[in-house]
């Protein structure tokens, strides 16, 4: 059969060459892997790589299924970009601490390049990073992380929270805006020295820019973004609301940056700012091209604040779903509430340590929705030699903690909600190996001890003012997430908060 377009083209032909031409680009795949030693890994096709293979509703689940067939150490090509993934608690553990110096770096996915260029504490690598983490974690600690003048605002920003929660007079209400904006105001205290109402119409405007700039990286938009940047730039569509959302943010970032610049005064550090300020200051008359500079301080003061917002108020969200569906555990919590600090107090750190259901309980909320299944993608920071595979410098590294927050091997019921993983025989709280929610090693989450504390008072006080009932039964309540990416977030429900 010929078809006539002012020439002729044989189809048989036509389908021959495009057959040899696929099969040649394998091979060339398959002998270049070979050459380079890169680990085992599915056959990925020219262009597409292996995004066939993993699921953009939960392409974790997809690493799980291939680590099962490549083993703990494999490679997959995500589009045109070649990465390797490590699955399992003791290779996860190999990578993030006992050799965490060779795959520390921050792999900076188009997104975050687009967005970040390389800014800020959590996109930078090297020198850079390590300045900037060092800095964050000693102003973090100064303005209280980990310490008593930090829990009393938590404490405070509780009490709001629970007249919020109290105001809806039990009737249904979603409580994704109250348990974002009581986080929030805890870092924004830190950062810029103040809290929001939260009536207020710009801090509103924050949530709703964070709140639906996580939806879209973590969505199939976002990711299918991350596989072909050069095509979707030039593309309409949801992921430009990402950047466009992002501009919004780093805008109101540089506005309150402004205004402290006028205010500053160099014996007088209000906050995170002021602090970076001094340094800035300190640092440009020694080194001119040192990392304390204006991009460094906006991007650094945009991934706390982001971070700082969302990565806790999901897990609370999500806990607060969790006791719905077993309203049993609710009920314990309750009970050792009720027994250790009463209706009255307000819960301090001191009473974890004699709260051992309600720790328990929290540390299984983390590990059960695992928050960052894939962690935020790492890179080879040198050419590396790893169980006799060549890893060259700069190669995509994802440590999978989700292989090690489900491994059967580290729990008794890992497919279950049981937060007799976390308690001994005789009912004392037990730290687990496995637990890696906060991640590993050097680069693992620089608020964890400021997460930890706001989880623990924010849980208890809100179980100790209410009972959260669903509007549905139990048995009915969905936990399955509403999409999976770098973040598995929760479904939108409501439920109604019945005063004790």
């Amino acid at each position: 059969m010929a078809l006539s377009l002012g020439w002729t083209v044989d189809v048989p032909s036509l389908s021959s060459s495009i057959l040899l031409a696929v099969l040649t680009l394998l091979i060339f795949t398959v002998l270049r892997r070979k050459k380079d030693r890169f680990p085992p890994g599915p056959p990925a096709l020219p262009l597409l790589g292996n995004i066939w293979q993993i699921s953009t509703s939960a392409p974790h689940k997809s690493l799980l299924k291939l680590s099962q067939v490549y083993g703990p150490v494999f490679t997959v090509w995500l589009g045109r970009q070649r990465a390797v993934v490590f699955a399992g608690y003791e290779t996860v553990k190999d990578v993030l601490v006992t050799r965490g110096d060779e795959f520390n770096d921050r792999f900076l996915l188009p997104f975050m390049q687009r967005i970040s260029r390389g800014y800020g504490v959590l996109a930078s690598s090297g020198d850079r990073w390590k300045q900037l983490r060092r800095f964050t974690l000693t102003t973090l600690r100064d303005f209280g992380m980990g310490k008593r003048s930090l829990e009393e605002r938590i404490q405070e920003e509780a009490q709001n929270l629970v007249t919020v929660i109290g105001d809806t007079q039990e009737k249904p209400f979603d409580p994704d805006y109250p348990l974002r904006c009581a986080v929030s105001n805890v870092i924004c205290s830190i950062v810029f020295g103040d809290r929001f109402s939260y009536k207020d119409e710009t801090f509103l405007m924050l949530m709703d820019l964070v709140a639906e700039s996580v939806y879209l990286v973590n969505s199939p938009w976002g990711q299918i973004y991350n596989n072909f940047p050069t095509v979707f730039d030039a593309l309409p569509g949801p992921h430009n609301k990402l950047f466009a959302n992002s501009k919004k943010l780093q805008d109101f970032m540089s506005e309150m940056i402004l205004r402290r610049k006028e205010t500053f005064q160099k014996d007088h550090h209000r906050d995170y700012i002021d602090t970076f300020l001094a340094k800035m200051d300190e640092e440009g008359k020694q080194n001119p091209e040192n990392e304390f500079n204006h991009k460094n301080l906006l991007m650094t003061v945009f991934n706390l604040f982001f971070a700082g917002t969302e990565t806790t108020s999901t897990t609370l969200r999500w806990g607060l779903r969790f006791l719905q569906k077993y309203p049993r555990v609710q009920e314990r919590v309750q009970d050792e509430i009720d027994r250790v600090i009463g209706r009255d107090r307000c819960p301090a750190m001191d009473d974890r340590a004699k709260m051992p259901y309600t720790n328990a309980v929290i540390h299984e909320v983390q590990r059960c929705i695992d928050l960052v299944p894939m962690n935020l993608p790492h890179m080879v920071s040198r050419d590396t030699e790893y169980r006799g595979y060549s890893i060259p410098k700069g190669t995509l590294v994802i440590p999978l903690l989700s292989s090690v927050l489900n491994a059967p091997t580290q729990w008794e019921t890992p497919e279950t909600f049981n937060p007799e993983h976390f308690l001994d025989a005789n009912g004392n709280f037990r730290k687990r190996e496995g637990f890696m929610a906060f991640s590993a090693g050097k680069r693992m989450c620089l608020g964890e001890s400021l997460a930890r504390m706001e989880l623990f008072l924010f849980f208890t006080v809100m179980l100790q003012k209410f009972s959260f009932r669903p509007l549905e039964t139990p048995e009915e309540v969905d936990v399955t997430p509403a999409v999976s990416g770098m973040l598995v977030l929760p479904r939108a429900y409501q439920c109604q908060a019945l005063a004790r």
